[in-house]
């Protein structure tokens, strides 16, 4: 199980504004469910190269709206199939961002995050301290705390991991006798 690190280090790669979901998958791929092959898709048409080029842990920046478009979970299961470490925005679709947490990928956003960052620089995400840097400049910009509800479903590793968690729990105490 994946479960999300507090300090996330990665390679970036930048995104400009309005990224829809298209454009993360291409809808003619809709029909694809192995995140293997899934994976050799993603954003070929946003940004040709991330396919061949990304590497497990890498951080995707954005401008405003990342993520508008079809509600489809395909595009955030793409990009958990390469191992995207997170995804950094000004703003998110609703959906998208949600679909994202739900999968485990940590998602947040960050106001001014994408004139902070070029292709290639380095960042660095401090989860519970609520900041951005480039490693690179050392500038940083902080974001919102995420609330506790979406951490706890990043922390188990997404929704059907914490549901698994739960029913274990229950099923634990459901059977052990009382005295």
């Amino acid at each position: 199980m994946d479960t999300m690190k507090d300090l996330i280090e990665g390679r970036v790669w930048t995104l400009g504004r309005d990224m829809d979901t298209d454009q993360i998958i291409s809808g003619k791929y809709l029909t694809i469910i192995d995140p293997q092959e899934l994976k050799k898709h993603v954003l070929e048409i946003g940004l040709p190269e991330f396919a061949a080029g990304a590497r497990p842990g890498d951080i995707l920046i954005a401008d405003e709206n990342f993520g508008s478009g079809s509600s489809r979970e395909h595009a955030p299961a793409a990009l958990k199939a390469v191992g995207i470490g997170a995804i950094v925005a000004d703003s998110f679709a609703r959906i998208f961002y949600r679909n994202s947490i739900n999968l485990g990928i940590p998602t947040i956003e960050a106001r001014g995050v994408r004139a902070l960052f070029e292709m290639g620089d380095t960042a660095r995400i401090e989860m519970r301290a609520g900041r951005i840097t480039n490693l690179g400049t050392n500038r940083s910009i902080t974001f919102p705390p995420i609330p506790h509800h979406l951490l706890d479903l990043l922390e188990a590793g997404g929704l059907v991991e914490k549901v698994k968690v739960e029913l274990a729990q229950r099923k634990a105490a459901a059977g052990t006798p009382r005295a």
